[in-house]
């Protein structure tokens, strides 16, 4: 497993990093097997555990917290708020009322007195810079979380967060969470420029693209990832965006049969090569998917390899740029674009 510094924190994380999205109902991991892939995650050299508390409505968190017992100083523990919890309109977002609420009940499912990062699973347009930026200030103050960041925020709000903490004189998001991979790569036109100039940590979410790069989608294969089941737009191959995907798909399985690597280690070895990306996020269901993973942990991938990835794929392009959840809600909704 190899190290690298998170960002300017001076903390020490792995380049592969375990994310808990699929412990409970999301993925329909059980305790038994949620701590059985903690264990060997750690085992392995893996040192920072990624969750968030919507995540299984909670459970994901209650399921990291009981598998990190006795060895929670060994962590760099991370979660997330800011999507909705239940049908309150006030349970999401980033104002102080909830925040604060937020964190707490965070820290009690997982059964710790502090986070490492805390991070706002996405912006919020209604909720200002100063107003969220203070509140976090004030919880990382209060140690109840060591460091904060954000997570699939478009280039310009990070900048203007940056800007919002220097003039309040608050604290900043010392982390980016974005999507990246080899199908998905916008973020190096626009947020690896700005997460690289102000010295932020990147932790990419989605590295083998919802199951894409995990070498079981095929030409001519029935596509049968878990995520097809619940996002069968995702995988529908009569969609253009989809079927870019899988051409794409076919000609990258040649180049990492030439190299002798599997999907999944072109796929990691990719975006681990970017010199501004910190970790990438893995989300395994089983056992058998983490070692899968773990195969690629110390895959380097020479330049002739990033270059036949670049022939297929054009550096900065996303192939299916809707699924980015970072699209400005004035193209999303017309009467925000019209007087």
């Amino acid at each position: 497993m190899q190290y690298r510094t998170l960002g300017r924190t001076g903390v020490q994380v792995s380049t592969l990093a375990l994310g808990a999205m699929n412990f409970g109902t999301i993925g329909r991991t059980t305790q038994d097997e949620a701590t059985a892939i903690v264990d060997a995650a750690l085992e392995a050299g893996i040192n920072l555990i990624d969750t968030a508390d919507m995540y299984s409505g909670g459970a994901s968190e209650e399921m990291v917290g009981k598998a990190i017992t006795g060895r929670r100083d060994d962590i760099v523990l991370a979660t997330k708020a800011g999507m909705p919890m239940g049908e309150e309109r006030n349970h999401r977002g980033g104002s102080r009322r909830w925040l604060v609420t937020a964190l707490d009940d965070s820290l009690r499912r997982l059964g710790v007195d502090h986070v490492d990062l805390y991070q706002i699973h996405r912006w919020d347009p209604s909720t200002g810079d100063e107003e969220t930026l203070s509140a976090l200030t004030d919880l990382q103050r209060a140690g109840k979380i060591r460091y904060f960041g954000s997570s699939t925020f478009p280039a310009h709000r990070i900048v203007q967060a940056q800007w919002a903490a220097r003039d309040n004189h608050l604290s900043r998001y010392v982390t980016e969470q974005p999507s990246y991979s080899i199908l998905q790569r916008g973020i190096e036109a626009h947020v690896l420029p700005v997460t690289e100039q102000y010295g932020l940590g990147v932790l990419v979410w989605s590295p083998l693209a919802s199951g894409w790069l995990s070498g079981a989608v095929r030409e001519g294969r029935e596509i049968t990832t878990s995520r097809s089941t619940f996002m069968p737009q995702r995988f529908d191959t009569s969609i253009p965006s989809n079927r870019a995907r899988l051409d794409a798909v076919e000609r990258l399985a040649k180049v990492a049969d030439e190299a002798g690597l599997t999907m999944i280690q072109l796929a990691l070895g990719f975006v681990t090569a970017h010199p501004g990306v910190t970790s990438a996020i893995i989300g395994p269901r089983t056992l058998d998917h983490l070692h899968s993973n773990l195969a690629a942990a110390d895959t380097v991938l020479s330049a002739d390899i990033l270059d036949a990835i670049d022939a297929i794929v054009a550096p900065g392009t996303d192939l299916a740029a809707h699924e980015k959840f970072d699209t400005p809600p004035a193209l999303l909704d017309p009467s925000l674009r019209r007087r």
